[in-house]
């Protein structure tokens, strides 16, 4: 992971720092540990291949399936934090993902990618505003 962005401590930007180590290192069991029992995620927000109604996945079990369909068959992530906004509970990270598929192609995803926690620091929300169709225009043999 790269960042660029603030390093004042605050705990969604702690949490979602252990979020994208745990996602590079392909550590399921370790991104579901920093979920709160009632969290949701939208990556991205809305209707897409990932979540075909556009509401969510909501609670770990869930959850657990997003990361079956959307994280588990990536060979590697790279995740390049350009900045980031802390306020209240949540942090707001701008940057980009990197994801390394089977066969050699690449796929860069930019967005602003938000977090927001509870008082034990445990994930409640993990938000991604990308473009599905913009992600799709950088595909491309490594």
């Amino acid at each position: 992971m790269t960042w660029n962005g603030p390093q004042a401590a605050h705990p969604a930007r702690t949490a979602a720092r252990r979020s994208m180590d745990a996602v590079s290192r392909g550590a399921k069991r370790d991104w579901l540990a920093l979920f709160a029992d009632d969290a949701v995620v939208e990556d991205p927000i809305g209707v897409s291949m990932f979540d075909p109604e556009g509401t969510g996945h909501h609670g770990r079990e869930a959850i657990g399936a997003f990361w079956d369909r959307a994280i588990a068959g990536v060979e590697r992530f790279e995740f390049v934090i350009r900045d980031s906004f802390a306020a209240g509970n949540e942090v707001a990270n701008v940057g980009t993902i990197t994801a390394h598929l089977p066969g050699g192609s690449v796929v860069d995803t930019e967005g602003v990618f938000t977090y927001r926690v509870d008082e034990a620091g445990k994930l409640l929300s993990v938000r991604a505003f990308w473009e599905t169709d913009r992600a799709a225009a950088t595909f491309r043999r490594s």
